[in-house]
């Protein structure tokens, strides 16, 4: 490796792009593209990156397996940046078996952590525990073991873990400020200012108010029957019944826990589930049959019974019934959820993350862009979707471990 080489390395893995471009700006052999390949991914430029990446993987020669597979990983972490989730598995996965064959801890370590970031962004919460798994934070360096925790974080947060949460986010903060790098501390900051904001909204007999999540997490308990719209289950104790693929029985069991200890007369269950305004007779039978299909589904947690003007939840075990919300109104609350990280998102990307059509989720981004709440950029292929950026935070730091050897 030369001094220039050697240099812009250094400046890449302190947080410096700009610095290492200066050094080698102007070079094109395949160490050199490499490097500025990371240095444009670090500015925000992920096309040119990946066009860079690609050109040093190819001017590898034969014997350079090592700094081919570091290009393949980098390349992923750009794809990953720019919300690509739909990487080429085969080749990263022979990439991270180079890495570990040829001694490459830190970078086969930083390779898992892509799998395991990749996992969280699709809701695979066990899948990106046993990536975080294959490496032990302490042996790493500052910058890379503070990204490993806010991963660990990051699980913990969707398994409404707060107290895991707050204590991963303690230290990758530390490690964050070992790592002297700026962009980073605020990325660890901005989680934590996450963490404390209102995770849910809790609906009990009429009345509605703002939770945190840990006051989310402090809610399960023997005595109250949990109707999650946040992620469309009706939990009691160890039991979970699970209606995401069933939407009208889920608005069903809503409508009928918002409700609890009254019932919910016919037409207005009707009208919330099958979103009708003129009902006739047929409506009625349909009903019947849909809250048949309810009370068997509800089976050892509840019963629906039928009252003179509609019906009624009643908790057999539970002595309280409550309604778990998103913490504000929004019919495409999924689709924000995700563009909250602020990045950019393909349409086809978050289809692939929420499980859903991509002519919905193309719907969804267009009635949220008239409404002022996202924005695009790009055209065509390239169209990317964001949320107005936050003044003063960094979104999500790029490549920030240790660079390749290259």
């Amino acid at each position: 490796m030369d001094a220039l080489i050697a240099s812009a390395a250094r400046a890449l893995a302190a947080g410096d792009p700009i610095g290492a471009l200066n050094g080698i700006c102007l070079r094109d052999d395949a160490p050199a593209l490499a490097l500025r390949g990371i240095a444009m991914a670090q500015l925000g430029d992920f096309v040119h990156a990946k066009r860079l990446l690609r050109r040093a993987a190819r001017g590898f020669g034969a014997k350079e397996a090592l700094a081919r597979a570091r290009c393949v990983v980098a390349e992923a972490e750009v794809a990953l940046a720019s919300r690509d989730l739909r990487w080429p598995e085969t080749s990263f996965d022979a990439a991270r078996s180079t890495l570990e064959a040829h001694g490459d801890r830190l970078n086969a370590a930083h390779a898992s952590n892509l799998v395991a970031r990749r996992h969280l962004l699709m809701g695979r919460l066990d899948d990106a525990e046993r990536a975080l798994a294959l490496c032990e934070p302490n042996s790493l360096p500052p910058a890379l073991r503070a990204t490993h925790e806010l991963l660990s974080a990051g699980v913990a947060i969707r398994r409404l873990q707060a107290n895991a949460a707050r204590e991963a986010l303690a230290r990758a903060a530390q490690a964050a400020r070992a790592s002297g790098i700026a962009s980073l501390m605020s990325e660890v900051d901005s989680a934590a200012l996450a963490l404390a904001a209102p995770a849910a909204r809790l609906i009990s007999k009429g009345e509605a108010r703002l939770l945190t999540l840990e006051q989310v997490g402090a809610l399960s308990s023997p005595r109250r029957l949990i109707v999650d719209a946040c992620r469309h289950i009706v939990r009691h104790s160890n039991k979970t019944v699970t209606l995401a693929t069933r939407p009208i029985l889920f608005a069903l069991a809503r409508s009928l826990a918002e409700a609890w200890p009254h019932d919910v007369p016919r037409e207005v269950l009707i009208a919330g589930a099958f979103r009708i305004r003129s009902i006739d007779e047929s409506h009625r039978v349909r009903l019947r049959v849909e809250i048949g299909r309810l009370r068997a589904l509800l089976k050892g947690l509840a019963d629906v019974t039928a009252t003179k003007r509609g019906f009624a939840l009643m908790p057999l075990d539970a002595h309280e019934v409550i309604v778990l919300a998103r913490p504000f109104d929004e019919s495409h609350a999924a689709v924000l959820a995700l563009l909250a990280d602020g990045e950019s998102w393909s349409s086809s990307a978050l289809a692939l993350a929420l499980g859903a059509s991509q002519r919905s989720v193309q719907r969804a981004l267009e009635a949220l862009a008239c409404d002022g709440k996202i924005q695009s950029i790009g055209e065509g292929r390239a169209r990317r979707w964001i949320t107005p950026p936050v003044v003063g935070f960094a979104t999500t730091l790029l490549l920030p471990s240790p660079l390749p050897n290259v």
